[in-house]
């Protein structure tokens, strides 16, 4: 087997680095104001989080992962405010090995982007003159391997012969 060079080596030596950080989307919407805003009951919460990846260009290696939130508070069943919002980012991924693709734009990318769209919500709720809402901590791991999961058990329920 032939030595490589050093700049062979380098060529094939994984790459992982950010390229840029960004504000996809956001909306906040107040359909029940100014008259909900009266209220003082406690609002109920609801935040569904949602992670997107796919590669942007021909060239290998540049890849665009979102985290996007929504979160919504109602009082008696009618919506106090509703927030969207979607922070990208742009990463340049080569020479890793197609098993740890999954991971790094799953769990890697969506870690890093996380804290600009918890800052990102929480500013725009308090722009909307209500009390911020902090994002709680994620772990996108534990995220990633229950969807593997809940994927690998859908893939045995259809494999399944019907009875």
């Amino acid at each position: 087997m032939a030595d490589q060079s050093p700049e062979q080596n380098q060529a094939q030596a994984p790459v992982f680095s950010i390229q840029r950080v960004y504000l996809k989307e956001t909306s906040l919407e107040q359909p029940n104001s100014p008259a909900i805003l009266l209220e003082h009951e406690q609002p109920t919460v609801e935040i569904v989080l949602h992670v997107t990846s796919e590669q942007i260009t021909q060239q290998a290696g540049a890849y665009e992962v979102g985290v996007a939130a929504t979160v919504q508070t109602k009082i008696k069943d009618k919506t106090l405010f509703l927030v969207e919002c979607k922070q990208a980012g742009i990463f340049e991924i080569r020479n890793v090995p197609e098993s740890q693709m999954g991971p790094v734009l799953n769990i890697t990318c969506p870690q890093i982007i996380y804290p600009y769209l918890r800052a990102t919500v929480a500013d725009l709720i308090v722009r909307g003159g209500f009390p911020p809402v902090h994002l709680a901590e994620i772990n996108f791991q534990a995220m990633y391997e229950q969807q593997q999961a809940q994927q690998h058990a859908q893939g045995q329920a259809a494999a399944e012969p019907a009875k």
